[in-house]
């Protein structure tokens, strides 16, 4: 019944909620007692534009959104909504850390709006600031540094959900907001959350040259973190069958806590390196595209990474162990787009939830030696 369900979920859910001064957060943060992950720093920045606009709100005195914290079981709080918030005002005052715990360069601000004469204000001048020199610096006055740190802003805690589940579906219901993040950059942050060496690991394959080759990345396209997006797509697929229940996306969410709570990941991202090496080997950068009369066409897309990749991965010590696994999967590939059953994959409507279900087990059945 609706009443259980809801009863069952909210003791999952247990939070408490403060308001706390802006100067009272950053001595927090002075003591250790806050924590921002460094990795989540190189996910997330927001522009002079933004910081100098958060800067000018508080000034204004506009009231600033809650900031969210999950209580870590030493008692303290690791900051996962509200980064930017408290990032641009650490960095501001010239205490925010780099992720190799140097203390970063402080920030100049710009013109806005409402308040214009923001134009290169700083907290206090400085010749670690590159954008402009001692003298063009504009000190911020000291009633001013007074008015942001007296500010107040709410601290909604989250006390230790119970499960990693729990966490990633708030952590999305959170970032739903402002500046949106996509998918695969929640992803990344509950990876870090979860493991942050399962993170770590899957970041190095799909930034490695052979895995970018494979997927034909832009530079546009790895801000995003399609390259990430790309690799933990076909460890799911890997090494959770898909039943067709779940929504594409959530499938892939969960499928990712599973495999960061599992023990064998290392063996799974092991094989994630073997076949992109391998495809590097076989086709570079038109490993996973269309072949269509005698040419490679198209960009990389799911088809081929559901097929190709993860029938090769599902297949990998077999066909490695061949004579010559590279000509087995080259020619495997070339034959594979003539097959009349491929057209199925792209098929106009066709929903992901059936896609798959078609997809993975092909490309598993082909890839046999």
């Amino acid at each position: 019944m609706l009443s259980d369900e809801i009863a069952n979920a909210q003791r999952l859910v247990r939070t408490d909620a403060y308001q706390m001064s802006i100067g009272e957060i950053v001595s927090m943060y002075e003591n250790e007692e806050i924590i921002i992950a460094p990795d989540f720093q190189r996910l997330f920045r927001w522009s002079i534009g933004q910081k100098s606009k958060l800067i000018e709100s508080l000034l204004l005195g506009i009231p600033l959104p809650s900031i969210f914290v999950f209580e870590k079981e030493d008692g303290k709080w690791e900051l996962i909504d509200g980064l930017q918030r408290v990032s641009t005002i650490l960095e501001f005052m010239g205490l925010l850390k780099s992720p190799d715990g140097q203390v970063e360069q402080p920030s100049i601000l710009e013109a806005t709006k409402y308040l214009p004469s923001l134009h290169n204000s700083v907290w206090q001048q400085s010749d670690r600031i590159q954008d402009a020199s001692v003298d063009e610096q504009r000190p911020l006055d000291k009633s001013y540094q007074l008015a942001i740190r007296r500010a107040r802003i709410g601290v909604e805690i989250l006390k230790r959900p119970s499960d990693n589940q729990t966490k990633f579906d708030l952590f999305q219901r959170l970032n739903s907001g402002g500046t949106q993040a996509n998918a695969q950059e929640l992803r990344n942050c509950i990876m870090l959350m979860v493991n942050g060496d399962f993170f770590r690991m899957i970041k190095g394959v799909a930034e490695s040259d052979p895995f970018k080759t494979v997927v034909d990345v832009t530079e546009d396209q790895i801000e995003k973190q399609r390259h990430m997006e790309l690799a933990v797509r076909f460890l799911v697929h890997l090494s959770i069958p898909y039943d067709g229940v779940l929504d594409v996306e959530e499938y892939i969410d969960e499928g990712v806590i599973s495999l960061a709570t599992s023990g064998n990941y290392h063996q799974k991202i092991s094989i994630l390196e073997r076949v992109f090496n391998l495809l590097s080997i076989v086709g570079g950068r038109d490993a996973l595209r269309r072949y269509a009369a005698e040419r490679y066409v198209g960009k990389v897309g799911l088809i081929g990474l559901e097929t190709i990749a993860v029938g090769v991965a599902k297949n990998i010590d077999a066909i490695l162990a061949l004579p010559n696994p590279e000509s087995f999967v080259r020619g495997k590939i070339i034959d594979f787009w003539q097959q009349q059953e491929v057209e199925r994959f792209t098929s106009p409507g066709l929903r992901g939830t059936t896609r798959i279900q078609r997809t993975v087990p092909f490309g598993e059945r082909w890839f046999q030696p």
